[in-house]
């Protein structure tokens, strides 16, 4: 029973004031850490470099909070317009056929529709000027330019145009680009292949003769 009393004294784990609870002060670190043989110095020094360390990680990630931040606000005002704008391209789309429906002979002998012409055309290029102002341009590929799943739509294939395959060979409507946010693909028809390509990838039959 004694033998027992004396492992529980107050050296004994059980009785440290520091397991209670208690939080123990640098000073006391260094004290436990100088009669345990190590040196307290370099244990302090060893703490102020950790806590250097977490105080560096937080303000770094507070940076990155603020230009996360930063950049969402930006894009928010850079495309605030993006929906407006989208609704305004068949405005566009309408009045540039309007101006291609009018035969040119017509508007030679015809002054009023000449004059009528001359309106829509000076309204198309204001409404574009306004886009351009706002970072909207038009994506009206070339024939023969290659085809970028980003920016095009495939709509159909022709066969034997002796364009490069997966090049353009036509443009149905128009695209739309805001900055660098697409508003609205091009729709396009692409070339299907040279025609000896056409040949070989042909199919021979169903055997019916």
């Amino acid at each position: 029973m004694q033998e027992q009393d004396r492992k529980q004294g107050p050296g004994a784990p059980g009785n440290d004031e520091n397991e209670a609870g208690r939080p123990e002060q640098p000073a006391e670190a260094a004290e436990a850490a100088e009669a345990a043989g190590d040196d307290p110095v370099a244990l302090l020094q060893g703490e102020v470099a950790s806590l250097k360390d977490q105080l560096l990680r937080a303000l770094a990630e507070t940076e990155n909070v603020r230009r996360r931040t930063q950049r969402d606000r930006e894009e928010q005002v850079r495309y605030a317009a993006a929906g407006f704008a989208r609704e305004l391209l068949n405005v566009a789309d309408n009045l540039r056929r309007a101006l291609d429906a009018v035969p040119a002979a017509a508007l030679e002998t015809d002054e009023a529709l000449k004059t009528l012409a001359d309106g829509v055309s000076l309204t198309e290029r204001e409404l574009l000027a306004v886009f351009e102002r706002n970072g909207i341009r038009k994506i009206e590929p070339a024939p023969g330019e290659r085809f970028d799943p980003h920016l095009h739509q495939a709509m159909f294939e022709v066969p034997n145009t002796g364009q490069p395959a997966g090049s353009v060979v036509q443009v149905m409507q128009a695209g739309w680009i805001m900055h660098d946010r697409l508003l609205r693909p091009a729709l396009v028809g692409v070339a299907k292949g040279s025609p000896s390509e056409a040949n070989g990838a042909a199919p021979q039959g169903n055997g019916a003769g």
